[in-house]
């Protein structure tokens, strides 16, 4: 990854357990983590984190984030609402890698509940390990954030 700055991570109740796992790769990988909750699987509103996260992402635009809960609908809703957050809802490889060659996505959201920890493990490793190739995707970024 380029940027050796902390990886800004969240989650809500439903997706606490895979949020700790990732957490713990990511340290393992030597990449500070900043842990914007949950810090339990007791309830909680994922706009909340979604928002926490989000807002820590677009005051850096090196900064990169990553937001899990029950499906990750919910939280990419939730950050893609904060101006420059280009959240990304990726469950398999394919959509990883071009969230981050085409739309530059500065946030990463998963499902909990819907992917094991191996292959969130496959899927973090891929989005932080994909450039953004730039060039015609420029431009759309560009419009995008003049939204």
């Amino acid at each position: 990854m380029e940027n050796p700055e902390a990886i800004i991570i969240g989650s809500d109740h439903a997706g606490y357990a895979l949020k700790e796992f990732i957490k713990a790769y990511l340290t393992g990988l030597g990449l500070a983590v900043e842990d914007c909750g949950a810090m339990s699987e007791a309830s909680i509103d994922y706009p909340d984190i979604g928002l926490k996260v989000a807002q820590k992402v677009a005051a850096d635009a090196g900064r990169r984030g990553i937001l899990i809960c029950g499906t990750g609908i919910g939280m990419s809703i939730a950050a893609n609402r904060v101006k420059n957050v280009r959240a990304a809802l990726c469950n398999e490889l394919f959509s990883a890698a071009l969230s981050r060659r085409h739309n530059d996505a500065n946030i990463l959201a998963m499902g909990g509940r819907v992917i094991g920890t191996e292959l969130a493990k496959e899927i973090v490793r891929v989005w932080l390990n994909t450039p953004f190739e730039g060039g015609r995707h420029q431009r759309r970024i560009d419009k995008l954030d003049r939204i």
